[in-house]
This record gives structure tokens, C-alpha cells and sequence, in this order.
């Protein structure tokens, strides 16, 4: 058996490696590549998608599978064996289901539609990605296809990125907690706003960038195992478990805009380097869905960013980094500032509260195209028409309106965007979790200091990468499946503060 397990994992290892290393051309394409590479780039992520997939979907995995099942049967279900098996036969029966013809177009029209994106949108032009476009809708479904027997077409894009969810499943939660956010929305907005005027000074990128970094460093950000570059929209990539690395964006004329991304990155980049180091190169060396991975982004940006707490320790900080511009402005002030709610058009920059509801608006639109309602064509509309209804607010161009996000630029249509909110959802489940486990990490957070929080999250969510499906990880470290509950109560206490809510 431990022939059979040691030839797996060489052969997972070979193709995860190939993976990774089209995952290093990505990263440099959104960083330092200049444009004129675009179209070899195209075809060099077009081969190494297509070799990497047929090297996982090769049938000597499947035949070592077979041998290693009975073995795995008689361990405990959480054994690192028996979860290696579990997952990678999951994994395993997905990929063969796609052809490798299939994954190197794909993967030469992401390339090809990302790059067109970024210049299309600085100049607001979306008939220009529009082609682009309708051909990734094209391709999403075709996708959906290799999964017959779905009850919406979006179902097989959605379990790819969080496992035994549904589109049916995720609209009924997001029918539940719209109906509780809106009254929220509503309550708030119809008051007096907070002034975050002090945020719209000019920032200089430079001490934006240092200041940044000091902050991800103190969290628990490992520079001698990740770095921070700039790109057009922010993401967090990794090449091995000894090499998980961020991006962000600085905007001069927005100090929250550069910083929040930057501890939002940071926080997906601690949970993939908390990943036990036994499952480099496997299925289980990656987080477990991307509810749970946008869990902790969300939780170290807001549940701790955003926090009073954390800014009685780091506002003095900020304020001898930046005092021309907050000099004057008071704790109180600036902590109003940083959480001000409004109606706003860009998602990336949104509050808290009405976070949730740029999201639903995207995964509702994703279903309308993947099933026909709603053509690439009249996106644009459709997406000003949901703007004005949701949010109150519409877009005055597409370059703020259909062309703000880099997903379905750079990836699927469908199964893109639920994830963010089930983030939220999980990021107060867990945080309520850990602070009954240790109630000093309030307090703590008010010190500048994050290894109890840092820690049970390791011990708890990030060493376990993988081997649990996310049901079961919200379980086992909540002691309940996911609920809003927790969410909620942690929206009303902090907000209530700030704006007394009915």
C-alpha cells in the first residue's frame, strides 16, 4: 500500500507542478508582462492546461484509486490516507468527464479575454470584449455539459468552486439574507452618512504601500514564503505551499481602496500557508471551496480590519504615516469613515452591508445568461436596470458598470461570485466560534496582536486544507451547518453602534 500511495502521489505531484508552473504565467501576465505577449501567453497557458489535465486525468490514477480503496475503507474517515483517496477520486472523476481539447481552448481564450479586459475597460469600451465575452458564455455552458443530469446548468460551475452547492440552494440563502440586509440598507441610508471624506485625500502610493505591508506582516502574513506586487484587479496565487503570493491595487485619491485590499488578499494568502505541509502537490494541499477561502479574506479585511479595536491600536500608526491629511481627524471619525454605508456601483469598494447585495446581483445575472434569459448583448442594460433596482445607483458607463470585475474576463460565467457571501456568512460563524474558544482575542486585537486568532484558525481551518468538504469543516469547528445567524448578529452589533438600527 505504501508503494501504491508513494506512485499517487508522484504522479498528483507532476501535475499539480504543471499547474502551478501555467499559474506562475498568470500571475506575471497580470503583473509584469507587457502587452505584446499576450497572444504567445494565450498558447503557452493553452499547452501546459491541456498537459497538466491529461496527466490527472491520466487512467493509472483511476487504476491506483481502485487498488487504494479497500485500503482506505478500513482507516478512519479523517485520516490523512483515506482523505488523500477520497478527495483525489473526487477530483479524478470530475476531470475525466473533460476533454484535454477542451481545457487548452479555454485556457488560450481566458488568456486572450483577459488581456483584451484590461484595455477595454480604462476605455470603456465593451463592444471590444463583447466577442470575448459571448464566446466564455459559450464555453461555461459547454462545460456544464460534460455534467448531465444538473437541475440548472450553472450547478456543475457552481460545485466546482463550492462542493454540494446548487444554484437552488444558494438562491434560497441568498432569498433569506437579502430579506434581512435590505431592511438594514434602508434603515442606514435613509439617515445621515457618515463624512469619509478624510479617505479622499491624496495618499501618496508609496506610504500606502509600506503601510500595508507592516499591517499584513503583524497579522501573520509570511514575507519569506509570499510578496505583494500591483495588478489591475487583486488576487492571491500560489506555486507551492512555500510560495503563496498577493497582489493589490493603490488608488492616491482613496486611502481604504489599497489597504482593505491589501488585508483581503493577505488573508486568503495565511489560510493557503497554513495548509499542512504533508499535503504539498496533492488535492488536499488547497482550501477547501472558495465560501471558506473568502471566509478568512473577508474575515481578516472586516471582522478584524474594520474593527474599532484593531484601529485603537493602528490608527496612531496611520496617523504618523499620513498626518497632513488625518492629522486632525479623530479616532471616533475615522473608524465612521471607514465603515460609512452607501449605495455605491463598484463591489470591490462596497461596505459591509450592502456587500452581499452587489453579489446577488451578479450571481442572478450569471444564472439569466447560463440559461438563456439574458443575452451578452444586453448585459449592460441589464446590469444598470439591476443596479437602479437593487442599490438605488446605475452606472454612468460600462468601465464602472459590467466591465468592473475581472471574472467572467478571466474565467467561467457562473459559480464565480456566491462564494464572496458565503464568505461573509462563514467569516461570523468562525469568528464567533474562535471567540468562544478564547474571548481574549478582542482584547487582543486591540493590542495589535493576532496569534490566538491566527492560531486557532490554523489549527482549526487552514492545517486541514482539503480533506474535508466545507459542510463538514463548518460542523466540526462550529458545532452547527452554515447559518446566517451568526452574520447577522455581528452586522446589527457593529452597526447599531454606528447607526442605530430598528
Amino acid at each position: 500500500m505504501n508503494d501504491r500511495i508513494a506512485k499517487l502521489k508522484s504522479r498528483l505531484m507532476e501535475a499539480n507542478d504543471i499547474a502551478l508552473a501555467n499559474a506562475l504565467l498568470y500571475w506575471d501576465q497580470t503583473t509584469y508582462m507587457p502587452s505584446g505577449g499576450a497572444a504567445a501567453r494565450a498558447r503557452q497557458s493553452a499547452i501546459l492546461s491541456r498537459i497538466a489535465h491529461e496527466k490527472l486525468s491520466d487512467p493509472e490514477i483511476g487504476r491506483l484509486l481502485d487498488e487504494l480503496q479497500p485500503y482506505a475503507d478500513s482507516l478512519p474517515y479523517d485520516s490523512d490516507v483515506a482523505a488523500l483517496i477520497r478527495v483525489t477520486r473526487r477530483k479524478y472523476e470530475r476531470v475525466i468527464k473533460v476533454p484535454p481539447a477542451f481545457v487548452a481552448e479555454l485556457s488560450s481564450h481566458t488568456a486572450e479575454s483577459y488581456q483584451a479586459w484590461t484595455g477595454a475597460r480604462p476605455d470603456n469600451d465593451f463592444p471590444r470584449v463583447q466577442p470575448f465575452l459571448e464566446k466564455t458564455l459559450d464555453l461555461s455552458r459547454r462545460y456544464a455539459e460534460f455534467f448531465p443530469g444538473y437541475a440548472h446548468i450553472a450547478d456543475p460551475l457552481i460545485d466546482e468552486a463550492d462542493f454540494g452547492m446548487t444554484a437552488k440552494t444558494i438562491s434560497a440563502l441568498f432569498t433569506e439574507l437579502r430579506g434581512q440586509l435590505v431592511p438594514i440598507v434602508d434603515s442606514i441610508t435613509s439617515g445621515q452618512l457618515a463624512d469619509d471624506s478624510c479617505l479622499r485625500l491624496n495618499y501618496p502610493e508609496a506610504g500606502q504601500w509600506a503601510f500595508g505591508i507592516d499591517i499584513i506582516r503583524s497579522l501573520g502574513y509570511d514575507f519569506e514564503r509570499g510578496r505583494q506586487d500591483k495588478t489591475h484587479h487583486p488576487f492571491t496565487t500560489k506555486f507551492s505551499l512555500g510560495d503563496v503570493r498577493i497582489t493589490t491595487r493603490i488608488h492616491e485619491d482613496d486611502l481604504t481602496s489599497g489597504l482593505f485590499s491589501t488585508m483581503h488578499e493577505a488573508g486568503h494568502a495565511m489560510y493557503e500557508q497554513g495548509i499542512s505541509r504533508d499535503y504539498e502537490s496533492t488535492p488536499l494541499g488547497e482550501g477547501t471551496s472558495a465560501g471558506v477561502h473568502e471566509s478568512q479574506s473577508r474575515l481578516w479585511e472586516n471582522v478584524v480590519g474594520r474593527s474599532r479595536r484593531f484601529w485603537e491600536h493602528y490608527y496612531p500608526h496611520l496617523r504618523a504615516a499620513f498626518p497632513a491629511q488625518l492629522g486632525e481627524v479623530s479616532l471616533d471619525a475615522f473608524y465612521r469613515a471607514i465603515n460609512r454605508v452607501k449605495r455605491s456601483l463598484i463591489r470591490t469598494d462596497s461596505d459591509e452591508v450592502t456587500y452581499n447585495l452587489h453579489v446577488m446581483l451578479r450571481f442572478d445575472l450569471e444564472l439569466a445568461l447560463l440559461d438563456g434569459r439574458l443575452a451578452v448583448r444586453d448585459l449592460p442594460d441589464a446590469w444598470r436596470e439591476r443596479y437602479k433596482e437593487d442599490l438605488g445607483v446605475a452606472p454612468a458607463d460600462d468601465r464602472d458598470g459590467v466591465m468592473q470585475d475581472v471574472h467572467w474576463y478571466s474565467g467561467f460565467i457562473g459559480g464565480s461570485f456566491q462564494g464572496y457571501t458565503l464568505g461573509n456568512i462563514l467569516s461570523g460563524q468562525f469568528f464567533e466560534a474562535a471567540l468562544r474558544a478564547h474571548p481574549e482575542i478582542t482584547a487582543e486585537i486591540g493590542r495589535g496582536q493576532f496569534a490566538t486568532l491566527l492560531g486557532w484558525l490554523r489549527d482549526n481551518i487552514y492545517t486541514h486544507g482539503s480533506k474535508f468538504t466545507s459542510a463538514e469543516l463548518v460542523q466540526r469547528v462550529t458545532g452547527s451547518p452554515l447559518t446566517i445567524a451568526p452574520y447577522l448578529r455581528y452586522l446589527r452589533g457593529k452597526y447599531d453602534d454606528l447607526y442605530p438600527i430598528p
